[in-house]
């Protein structure tokens, strides 16, 4: 069951990546200077929901090694 959501998790970090470097590039921003600029609220909610998605991911991924 956890591997699934390893791998469903996965798929939604790579969406999320996606989704904000369109919409980084689509507002001027470099997408590699995220974290050194002020963000616009869409783009701060995609920052927020990617980095969640690491941590559960690194989280899960973290306890199945154990």
């Amino acid at each position: 069951m956890a591997e699934l959501n390893v791998h469903e998790l996965h798929d939604r970090l790579r969406d999320l990546d996606a989704e904000f470097e369109r919409e980084m590039r689509a507002r001027g921003f470099d997408p590699a200077q995220a974290e050194n600029v002020a963000l616009p609220s869409r783009l701060a909610k995609l920052y927020a929901e990617r980095e969640r998605t690491k941590a559960e991911l690194e989280e899960l991924e973290g306890g199945s090694n154990d």
